[in-house]
């Protein structure tokens, strides 16, 4: 079956509405999604600093626009995302390191979503003990186990090794994906990978 990986922080909006719509689309074109938790700070202090400077000194208009455009697209999406007021950028590294905690039990994706969900629609605080806890509880995680679990090394070591092999792969920012070696950033681009697969796959068909 294709793959593809999803290179992805819970951090982004953007992550968000992409974390929602390739979902229906893995089932519509039969791929596989491979998850890659990452730090998407990590990739902007490495290679896109850039990004904490247009936060402070952005041009205004464009900077208004971007919320009419994130609140277009979460329509389209039939989601509800609110700019947080109370703490943004969020660190999202516990959130994150359980999402890969969570992998091998199949967790993964109601984790990541509740995750998204309470910091975008609800302006909880993902960075907080109390706030992961409760998401585990929602979700029937023991909490004890959960956080025994992230605090793993080895746990660490693979969010540290997912971000900095999508550095070196080209990536800068979340959500970033990858049909084998061909990368693709952005929500917006899904239309664009869906038919980049649909290329992938004339191509492998024999003639007929």
């Amino acid at each position: 079956m294709t793959q593809v990986e999803f290179y992805f922080d819970c951090s982004s909006p953007w992550t968000y509405l992409a974390f929602h719509n390739i979902r229906p689309l893995a089932d519509e074109f039969e791929f596989e999604i491979i998850w890659r938790p990452i730090l998407v700070g990590g990739i902007f202090n490495a290679v896109n600093p850039s990004v904490y400077e247009s936060r402070k000194t952005g041009v205004p208009a464009k900077q208004a626009y971007m919320v009419k455009d994130l609140a277009d697209w979460a329509a389209l999406a039939r989601l509800k995302i609110l700019f947080p007021p109370g703490v943004f950028p969020v660190n999202s590294v516990k959130a994150m390191r359980g999402c890969i905690w969570l992998a091998p039990q199949g967790l993964l994706v109601p984790f990541a979503e509740s995750v998204f969900h309470a910091y975008w629609s609800e302006d909880r605080d993902i960075s907080r003990d109390e706030e992961l806890a409760l998401i585990c509880d929602r979700i029937g995680i023991d909490t004890a186990a959960f956080f025994a679990g992230i605090a793993a090394p080895t746990i660490k070591d693979e969010l540290r090794f997912n971000t900095e092999q999508v550095i070196t792969r080209g990536g800068f920012g979340s959500p970033t994906y990858f049909l084998g070696d061909d990368m693709y950033f952005g929500n917006d681009r899904l239309p664009v990978l869906i038919e980049a697969i649909k290329r992938q796959r004339r191509k492998q068909s024999p003639a007929a």
